[in-house]
């Protein structure tokens, strides 16, 4: 199963994004499902990195995604436009492929490094 979770920090912005696991709808590299989440996550971080000119932070492996963004950027609408719509569409996918994906919306512990 492929699980992704949005992150908030202590003032409820989104602050990460988190993915692990495969989909397991098709064979590796013809898995659509897998593959859209993918693209949506990827397009986040460049979206982030390229045209919010956000520092994004984390990874990026075969079946293993982390991404944060500073603090300080999260109050600002395009960092918000990109990271909620990425979250939006990837939720409904995993209405699509329930039991394949599932989406996770969290909340951070209230602690300095969170907000």
């Amino acid at each position: 199963m492929l699980v992704v979770t949005f992150r908030r920090d202590s003032r409820n912005r989104l602050s990460s994004v988190f993915a692990s696991g495969h989909a397991e709808q098709g064979d590796p590299g013809e898995d659509i499902a897998c593959a859209a989440v993918s693209a949506l996550l990827q397009a986040a971080w460049g979206g982030l990195a390229e045209v919010a000119r956000v520092p994004v932070s984390g990874r990026r492996r075969s079946g293993d995604l982390e991404m944060h963004w500073p603090a300080e950027a999260r109050d600002r609408d395009d960092v918000n436009a990109i990271v909620a719509t990425a979250e939006l569409a990837i939720e409904q996918i995993a209405k699509q492929y329930r039991g394949a994906i599932r989406y996770v919306r969290a909340s951070e512990p209230d602690s300095p490094a969170s907000t």
